[in-house]
């Protein structure tokens, strides 16, 4: 994967970006993209070069160049967790049934790296009753707020971060809005929602083996690699990097101002798929 082949200066960063979430346990697209401009580009005479909205990868360009950077360094171990984590999702859409789980993100696409998380959407009647509910279930969770601007206008959305083998998130909804999509960041398509049967379909298609042995056993193959301390993401030398006023972009990127900065964005606005 050389820059030359991959389009001069746009390909560098999209590699660099790559890198920086693969190796170095970057987790956002627009933080990764920020530092892997500065350092492909670095500074002329003491001053910060300038760049192009088009130099600039788009998000769907990183996530391509970080699955064959994650397939590249991890070979099988990849798959293994790409299904354990599968498992985890479907054990916890199961238990909140209640709720019409839908899994996205990196899991359900297959997207994963060391470190993905699983991001699920949850369509309670109420935020009390989830909130029961996760008491109930013993889970260790902690509820953020975060205002996103989209449409001319921001609106609230709860996530719950749930400790587990992996970190889960919950992204609340209202019942009514299961039956429109939100539009992902990566490619501005709208998000695939899986329910607990297209999960189970979809181990079943592409981990046919493994899914068959959990059926029978309950084993779940490639569980260790997410309870190994060696596959948590590595510290890399990126803090601090991005926090003097002159290293924001010098031009906007397109979109970035209402990009929520999510690898896999639960959160923009609401189109109807008719």
């Amino acid at each position: 994967m050389s820059a030359e082949r991959s389009g001069g200066v746009r390909g560098r960063i999209t590699f660099e970006a790559a890198r920086l979430m693969v190796e170095e346990g970057v987790d956002q697209y627009f933080t990764a993209k920020r530092i892997a401009a500065k350092r492909v580009l670095g500074r002329v005479e003491g001053r910060r070069t300038r760049y192009r909205p088009a130099d600039l990868p788009s998000n769907g360009e990183i996530r391509d160049a970080v699955l064959v950077l994650s397939e590249h360094a991890e070979g099988s171990l990849r798959t293994r967790r790409l299904f354990a984590l599968r498992i985890v999702a479907l054990e916890a859409m199961r238990a909140l049934a209640a709720f019409s789980p839908r899994l996205i993100g990196s899991v359900s696409t297959g997207h994963v790296r060391r470190g993905s998380d699983i991001d699920l959407h949850v369509f309670p009647a109420s935020e009390e009753m989830l909130e029961r509910h996760l008491r109930e279930l013993g889970w260790t969770q902690e509820r953020e707020l975060v205002s996103i601007h989209k449409g001319g206008e921001f609106r609230d959305y709860v996530h719950y971060h749930v400790a587990d083998v992996a970190p889960i998130e919950l992204t609340v909804y209202e019942p009514r809005e299961l039956r429109s999509r939100p539009r992902s960041s990566t490619d501005g398509k709208p998000i695939v929602r899986l329910s607990v049967g297209a999960v189970e379909s979809l181990c079943e298609r592409e981990h046919p083996e493994a899914y068959q042995r959990y059926l029978a056993t309950g084993a779940v193959e490639g569980m260790e690699l997410l309870h190994s301390a060696e596959e948590a993401p590595r510290p890399g030398p990126f803090d601090g990097l991005l926090d003097e006023e002159d290293d924001a972009p010098a031009l906007p990127e397109p979109g970035e101002e209402d990009d929520p900065e999510q690898l896999y964005d639960p959160l923009p606005g609401f189109e109807s798929i008719g």
